[in-house]
């Protein structure tokens, strides 16, 4: 495993390419690179992102789910077309800058009367979602979270079983409000985990970085390892969530103890 911080940390503290500044200067290991808008998706900036990186691994790239990722399982034609274009746009700028991993949301489950998800039919569309990921060399990896298409464990293990190549992230905060144990998603995952998503919670239920709340991140990374992963492990907080920027590199050293220690 290796300890890392999503650019998400820093949004709207920092634009993305100097976050990538801001973690190198600090000296984080990994980041998951979060594309926050379309004009982010093309090519010279990515280039730019590249420039910048400097020693960071860029274990993944995260995109703003309902800018197009639930029309990549319309029916509409154009919108369809549109969807994958964006798709393939933003993935070959993912290959510039190094990501491997793309953490994706999928469709949203916002409505009250969502219909229940049909497996198969969602691994055909993962399938197709994949096949385009992978001609940039990149894998798709959907993210367990409260309100998309992963809100409950299960629906992984069914999706993979028609879609092979699909790989998982798990996500702390959204498996505890989603209000499964997230026991549960690790074990739905198993074999399968490509990075993770890492946030603290203090006593009232605030969200903090990790080793400032009362999450324990022993019994929970055991728990990977046993379930076979041995990737990059990502703070992702919001803005808010901590003071200055060095408060990150201390919640990195707090990881890489219990990391070493599990070892």
């Amino acid at each position: 495993m290796i300890s890392g911080v999503s650019t998400a940390s820093l949004f709207m503290r920092e634009m993305n390419e100097d976050a990538l500044t801001v973690l190198g200067g600090l000296g984080v290991k990994s980041t998951e690179i979060f594309l926050t808008t379309l004009s982010e998706y093309g090519e010279d900036f990515a280039r730019l992102l590249a420039a910048r990186r400097g020693e960071l691994l860029v274990n993944s790239v995260h995109l703003l789910n309902t800018q197009f990722e639930p029309q990549l399982f319309g029916s509409h034609p154009r919108a369809k077309k549109d969807a994958f274009d964006i798709l393939r746009r933003a993935m070959a700028s993912a290959q510039i800058f190094g990501a491997k991993y793309y953490t994706f949301h999928g469709i949203t489950r916002l409505k009250k009367n969502s219909v229940p998800p049909d497996a198969g039919k969602l691994a055909a569309n993962f399938s197709e979602i994949s096949a385009a990921c992978a001609e940039y060399g990149v894998t798709l990896c959907l993210e367990n979270v409260h309100w998309a298409l992963y809100n409950q464990p299960g629906l992984f293990r069914a999706i993979h079983a028609g879609c092979p190549n699909l790989r998982a992230v798990f996500d702390v905060k959204q498996a505890r409000l989603s209000c499964y144990p997230y026991q549960m998603y690790i074990k739905d995952m198993e074999g399968c985990i490509s990075h993770v998503h890492l946030s603290d919670v203090d006593e009232n239920g605030k969200i903090c970085l990790p080793g400032r709340g009362v999450f324990d991140f022993e019994e929970c990374f055991r728990r990977l390892k046993d379930a076979g992963f041995d990737g990059a492990a990502l703070i992702e907080v919001y803005a808010g969530d901590y003071g200055d920027y060095a408060e990150l590199k201390r919640s990195c050293d707090y990881l890489d103890e219990l990391i070493y220690k599990i070892k």
